[in-house]
């Protein structure tokens, strides 16, 4: 077994429930390294919501919420608030956080709240049966698209940045060392930190949108369609709609949300004090 994994899998929980040729166990070793490297698997917080990729916290050495579909990132806010120095992070699926999530996502963001989110993006809703979700491309075809999806994708990446995310960073698991280092430097970051993983599907978006279940084959798709910013950015529009814009996009310093609530109630006491 590799270092990693007995360090750090639960191994009466082994083997893994994902479908042969998903991506999620390349996600696990890509944040067990950065957990690794940074020494925190002591002050781990994992939270997780409904989806094939909500199950990856469970296999791992960590205290873990297992949390109502699109529900995860208010019950993290709650944790990070109330234990402000553990190391808060939300495993969420395409659908689970752009979808029904939306709402608690853009807040969470535009607060500055100090919790990292992992976006993994197989670009449909795969554990339910393969209906259209939020990041289905344009003309794609799925289960409740079969003449191809009408709708543009949410584009998570620039809805982090527009709704105030201090850390934005996106890779695939065809980009496992820097998706690697961007977790690690999600985690030091003081803020709210998004990283979105675009992730192979075989038994869904293979099968339905790239025509092939072989999970080679929509892996070479995954490379193929993850284009470095600075290459995307010379693309002509058409082609922009297929890729993926992949790199890190962002990061800044602003007030973070636990310490603004942290001086409030300091004021409030003093206040308290004065008047008694």
């Amino acid at each position: 077994m590799h270092p990693l994994a007995e360090k750090y899998l639960r191994k009466d929980l082994l083997p893994f429930l994902f479908c042969p040729g998903c991506g999620n166990g390349v996600i696990v070793h890509c944040f067990l390294e950065a957990v690794d490297e940074l020494g925190v698997v002591k002050d781990l917080a994992l939270v997780s919501g409904i989806g094939c990729s909500s199950w990856m916290p469970f296999y791992i050495k960590a205290d873990c919420l297992k949390i109502l579909h699109g529900r995860t990132i208010p019950v993290a806010m709650g944790l990070k608030l109330t234990r402000p120095k553990r190391v808060t992070v939300v495993f969420t699926g395409d659908g689970d956080c752009l979808g029904i999530g939306g709402n608690h996502f853009i807040h969470a963001a535009r607060r500055n709240l100090d919790i990292t989110v992992i976006m993994i993006n197989n670009q449909i809703y795969a554990m339910t049966g393969g209906q259209v979700a939020p990041s289905s491309p344009l003309h794609a075809t799925t289960q409740t698209t079969p003449y191809g999806n009408p709708e543009m994708p949410f584009d998570g990446a620039k809805l982090a940045i527009a709704a105030g995310a201090t850390f934005v960073s996106r890779w695939s698991t065809a980009h496992p060392r820097q998706l690697t280092r961007a977790l690690k430097r999600a985690m030091e970051h003081r803020g709210f930190a998004y990283v979105e993983v675009i992730s192979q599907c075989p038994v869904q978006t293979g099968r339905y949108m790239i025509g092939t279940g072989q999970p080679t084959r929509v892996y070479e798709w995954i490379k193929d369609h993850c284009v470095p910013a600075n290459k995307y950015d010379a693309l002509p529009p058409d082609e922009k709609i297929i890729k993926y814009k992949v790199g890190d996009f962002l990061q800044e310093d602003r007030p973070e949300f636990c310490e603004i609530i942290q001086k409030m109630n300091q004021k409030a006491r003093e206040q308290l004090a004065m008047d008694q």
